[in-house]
């Protein structure tokens, strides 16, 4: 792995991608630490989020995903969020709406586009909700040093426009740098928590003891995680497909043997994110409510936060179910069959068309269980550990960690491709 990153940094044009990566990610921790919205009361805001972030309150957990933007109210306070709100909306509303269907499956390249500023806008009005929902926040927790029309009106344009600008920020990367650009944000964002997890880490050392074999064990128990997540990430099952030989003019076609790979975790980190998102929906609500101490409102609050039973089963379910959802999303059996069966060839052992298209789902079906089972040990995992010992900050380590190390494998596959593509003779050695 080593090798392969310093033959990428060899290559000028690999280089040059890596710095302007590297620069798009720079610029935005500055916007993220350094530029401050201002009449918030900062300090008071941290101490709110320190309160989310042991509850499970939504905000807490896009908190770390901006990398502790949202605790400090910088200009890209919402980060990428607004964007994959959007996205996975207009996602779902592509399966539902026969016209965005046409688009995404017909359209070609111009319907790419179209669905893209359809999302660029709808990004536009998902951070705009969410800026006035941000400012109500503030206001309700008395965190407004500055009150009036104009200042509100200048807090909810900050965050819409810090939203928008890192939407351009990823989509730059796209164009000019290696890597998916959401997903490189997003990196960065949680790479930037390291310091204050290290932190807690050496907190807890420090009290010796049992505590000393804890982090140990914490320790252990995510290094076991990341090589379990890299296999499961990388884990495919293969389907024998031989074509048949046909004759074209003079010349003889097919004839030869190759396999159609299936993903065991064909919808990624997307279940875990909207199961975390619906689900913590109902304490975020109830926080802006700011409900009566022991009354029934607050009651289900607390049945909402992350290390509660109830949560961490409804989590589960919800996992598992959008896990099928996203699958069926992304693999149709059916047209797999028909386009295998288009193009001459048939699944070994079986007749092509609908005994192919039946098998295949047998096989979808299999895989996606293994694969939403495995996201339910990377999530929730964290979860039930969190709750039996009390480390609440634990909670989300499990998503957290599972978009890093996908992010990792994706940029470095990404490096590996653009080095086959310049025939870079020490990589292929």
């Amino acid at each position: 792995m080593w090798s392969t990153f310093v033959n990428a940094w060899r290559s000028r044009d690999v280089r040059q991608k890596l710095l302007f990566t590297l620069f798009i990610l720079v610029i935005y921790r500055f916007g993220s630490v350094a530029i401050l919205i201002p009449g918030i009361d900062t300090d008071g805001l941290r101490l709110l989020f320190d309160q989310y972030s042991e509850s499970g309150n939504l905000l807490g957990y896009f908190n770390v995903l901006s990398g502790g933007a949202l605790s400090y109210a910088t200009l890209f306070a919402l980060s990428i969020t607004p964007y994959i709100n959007a996205s996975i909306i207009i996602q779902l509303l592509t399966v539902a709406i026969p016209a965005l269907e046409r688009l995404s499956r017909d359209g070609g390249e111009e319907g790419k586009k179209k669905l893209a500023a359809i999302t660029r806008y709808s990004t536009v009005l998902i951070g705009l909700i969410q800026s006035f929902t941000y400012y109500i926040l503030l206001k309700n927790n008395n965190l407004l040093t500055q009150s009036g029309v104009w200042q509100a009106i200048v807090i909810i344009i900050s965050f819409t426009a810090g939203s928008a600008i890192v939407m351009w920020l990823g989509e730059k990367i796209n164009e000019k740098g290696i890597g998916n650009g959401i997903s490189m944000i997003l990196f960065a964002g949680i790479l930037s928590r390291i310091p204050s997890l290290v932190r807690y880490i050496v907190g807890y050392i420090s009290l010796g003891g049992w505590y000393i074999l804890g982090m140990v064990a914490l320790m252990a128990g995510v290094l076991a995680m990341i090589v379990f997540i890299v296999f499961m990430t990388d884990g495919e099952r293969r389907i024998p497909i031989q074509y048949a030989k046909r004759m074209v003019g003079r010349k003889m076609y097919g004839g030869q043997s190759t396999n159609l790979p299936m993903k065991v975790n064909m919808s990624g980190v997307l279940p875990v994110i909207f199961a975390s998102t619906l689900l913590s929906l109902p304490s975020t609500i109830i926080g802006f409510t700011q409900p009566r101490e022991g009354g029934f409102w607050d009651g289900v609050g607390k049945v909402f936060t992350s290390t509660h039973p109830v949560y961490i089963i409804l989590y589960i379910l919800f996992i598992v179910a959008f896990g099928y959802f996203y699958a069926m999303i992304q693999f149709n059996p059916v047209e797999v069959a028909n386009n295998i069966k288009k193009n001459g060839g048939f699944v070994t052992g079986y007749r092509p068309g609908k005994p192919t298209s039946d098998y295949l789902t047998r096989i979808e079906n299999k895989i996606t269980f293994i694969g939403s089972t495995f996201l339910v040990i990377v999530a929730a995992l964290p979860l039930i550990f969190g709750a039996i010992t009390g480390m609440t900050n634990i909670a989300i380590g499990g998503t957290s960690l599972m978009i890093a190390v996908g992010v990792a494998i994706e940029f470095y596959e990404q490096i590996e491709t653009q080095l086959m593509m310049r025939h870079y003779k020490g990589f292929l050695e």
